[in-house]
């Protein structure tokens, strides 16, 4: 669907922690990236788990606002840490949503880094 990323990071968090590209790939399935910095490292010198939910967090949530006119928040959000990444690296999201109700919209997630899983996710967007 889309060909081009577009930056997501207008104010807040992510815009201030390195900013987030995303685009559409169908009307279920979404791709986001960013590339990894020295201060997203923890002191093992890997990626702080912190931000890698963040980024599937911000991710997800856009895929969720992409479906539906107005907004959503996060009510759920599980995540399985599988693999590090280190600082320079870019890191690839892809959410894609299971189903949407009037209420609620079920998502997966998951980031790759160099086609290494890094995290899956799987969570829940409340529609306000």
């Amino acid at each position: 669907m889309s060909k081009e990323f577009r930056n997501i990071s207008k104010v807040g968090y992510m815009l201030h922690n390195g900013g987030l590209d995303f685009k559409k790939i169908s009307d279920t399935e979404y791709e986001y990236r960013t590339t990894l910095k020295d201060f997203h490292m923890n002191a093992a010198g890997v990626t702080h788990g912190g931000f890698i939910m963040s980024v599937l967090d911000s991710g997800m949530g856009t895929a969720a606002h992409s479906v539906i006119d107005g907004k959503a928040v996060t009510i759920t959000l599980d995540i399985k840490f599988i693999s590090g990444s280190r600082s320079g690296q870019e890191i690839i999201g892809y959410a894609k949503i299971k189903k949407k109700t009037k209420s609620l919209i079920f998502m997966q997630g998951e980031l790759k880094s160099n086609e290494a899983t890094l995290a899956t996710a799987e969570g829940i967007w409340k529609i306000l």
